[in-house]
């Protein structure tokens, strides 16, 4: 589960669209402020950091130092350049508002030194990010652009639309108080729907009970391979991010290598399934493969796991390895940790406290909400997931943008608390890589009994699964092991079609114990991991076949259209 960005590589606040390489990490179907107890304990980490007599004095004599600078009109302080906040020329040609973002950037600047400062000290990883995900949420949260008067773009907006800005601003902001949590919203819901302009590759459900949907994809080439692909997505969220318009769907992409493709849809779970755990998403996936090879006629499939689906998707591994069944040929894995002792951003809530207070949460509640687990992660980027939103919509007047994948990224699902109990127990004490620490599906895990073929990613920029923390995987399995690292973060690596220019990705030899020696070794391509994961794929799915028409078989015939109905459900918990 996407280091928080420099001021450098922020997305543009100024633009109206939403820019290519933004990132939207997780599902947040809307956002609320970061509960209570946990603000407190993220506040009283950075008290930590910053509260030591000896760095806070030499950081506030220095501060000191560069105000009188300021005051007398020094320039050896400002913004970066390349900081999109600070690209209105009154920036530099006011000497009020000079003088504001001078000040605005010495703080923050004496903020960073002090985690810095601290983690040199000496202190556990964890604590410095719990530190450094409160000073960056507290130095954007302060910047002067996040103000109708601290923003000399917004108030030409009033000037130039004589005031109109104002009241649309005011209409957004109320309606984002009273239905958004209180955050400013990220996109149009309105925009897409899904079915019509999302999740629309041909397809039946062939499949159903309480907890998931199973569908099987129509072929769209004459001849497919023998051995089908069962796609295991996270079950935080919807499946679509998979299937997104035509030309950036992954399935279509998938479907049109010759692949039979299945793809498992997670019911959104409410209150009522708080006892739903790993035992009940493992053996939705194992009997997601058993149907496949039903309606197929294979003997076995390929898996993929996209982030936590990996996760579900390896125990089912272990299962399958412990117990002699040869049903998946090989698997592959995108942006999912299995380690999850590699350093991150997101450790900042690994703490006994924060992990207590998390479990607490979702045992009273039965589920942690989407919108719970949203603001968590929208407050890891709030630059980009808060404020370039706030300033585009409260300050500017401006409609929010429609673009497909944040439409997806406020669609969120529920977490069962069991679920969200063993996946924290994950994240605190790292099971999963400790032989016999975790049992699922009658079965003691031990990663190393694993012995497919895998194909394994990562991405340069992501901030939830860091790539060398993927990497981690090809080492902790024991098949042979193919390691592919992609441009860009989280998401957007995933929603990644070929024929981009500005993606890249790297391919090198045998996926050694040092990440940083593969990476310098690896050779750099243009374009899409897809189009190395299908070959590696395709060459394991068995010889050509006649596509059938008819999907479904008599003992699991077709249900419904997809993309099926459990990704519709819209019921709040």
């Amino acid at each position: 589960m996407s280091a928080v960005e420099s001021s450098a590589d922020r997305a543009d606040p100024n633009r109206a669209e939403p820019v290519a390489d933004r990132d939207p990490d997780v599902p947040l179907d809307g956002a609320e402020p970061v509960p209570v107890p946990t603000a407190r304990g993220l506040a009283g980490g950075l008290l930590a950091a910053v509260a030591r007599p000896r760095p806070l004095a030499r950081e506030a004599a220095r501060v000191g130092r560069d105000v009188v600078k300021i005051v007398r009109g020094t320039d050896d302080v400002g913004p970066s350049e390349r900081d999109k906040r600070f690209a209105d020329p009154a920036w530099q040609s006011n000497p009020a508002y000079r003088r504001v973002a001078q000040a605005y950037v010495t703080l923050g600047g004496a903020l960073t030194r002090l985690v810095d400062d601290y983690e040199a000290a000496g202190a556990d990883w964890r604590d410095v990010e719990k530190a450094r995900f409160a000073a960056n949420a507290l130095v954007s949260a302060l910047a002067p652009t996040n103000t109708l008067p601290g923003n000399p773009a917004a108030l030409k907006k009033v000037i130039d639309t004589g005031g109109k800005s104002v009241v649309r601003g005011v209409r957004n902001m109320v309606g984002d108080l009273l239905h958004n949590g209180g955050l400013p919203s990220q996109t149009d819901r309105s925009a897409f729907t899904v079915g019509e302009d999302l999740g629309v590759t041909p397809g039946q459900v062939v499949y159903r009970d309480e907890v998931i949907e199973l569908i099987q994809y129509a072929p769209s080439t004459p001849m497919v391979r023998e051995r089908p692909l069962v796609i295991v997505p996270p079950p935080i969220g919807r499946f679509y991010f998979l299937d997104l318009r035509p030309g950036r769907s992954f399935v279509e992409y998938a479907v049109g290598q010759g692949l039979t493709v299945f793809m498992v849809s997670w019911r959104n779970p409410m209150p009522q399934q708080a006892e739903w755990d790993l035992d009940t998403y493992a053996e939705r996936v194992r009997r997601a493969i058993g149907v496949a090879k039903e309606v197929t006629g294979s003997p076995d499939v390929n898996t993929l796991g996209f982030c936590a689906g990996g996760i579900v998707m390896t125990t089912v591994l272990n299962h399958l390895a412990a117990t002699g069944d040869d049903s998946v040929h090989s698997a592959a894995y995108a942006v999912t940790l299995l380690d999850f002792a590699t350093r991150a951003p997101i450790g900042a809530f690994s703490g006994a406290r924060m992990v207590g207070l998390a479990r607490r949460s979702s045992r009273a509640r039965g589920v942690i909400t989407a919108r719970s687990m949203g603001a968590v992660f929208t407050w890891m980027r709030p630059d980009d997931l808060i404020f370039n939103y706030l300033v585009r919509q409260w300050l500017m007047g401006e409609d929010p943008p429609a673009f497909d994948i944040l439409a997806w990224s406020v669609d969120g699902t529920n977490l069962p608390a069991a679920l969200h109990e063993q996946f924290l127990e994950i994240f605190r004490d790292n099971k999963l890589v400790r032989p016999g620490e975790m049992t699922v599906l009658g079965t003691p895990v031990d990663l190393g009994r694993i012995t497919v073929p895998t194909f394994v990613t990562g991405a340069t920029t992501d901030h939830l699964t860091p790539w060398t923390g993927c990497y981690r995987t090809t080492q902790l399995l024991s098949g042979p092991s193919t390691f592919v690292l992609s441009s860009s973060g989280h998401i957007q690596s995933l929603v990644n079609p070929p024929g981009n220019p500005k993606m890249f990705y790297y391919t090198g030899g045998d996926a050694g114990p040092d990440p940083e020696a593969w990476r310098e070794a690896a050779e750099k391509h243009s374009g899409s991991w897809w189009e190395s994961w299908a070959p590696w794929t395709v060459e394991k799915s068995g010889d050509e076949v006649p596509a059938r028409t008819e999907l479904g078989s008599a003992e699991h015939p077709p249900l419904e259209s997809a993309p099926g109905s459990y990704v519709l459900d819209r019921v709040p918990a």
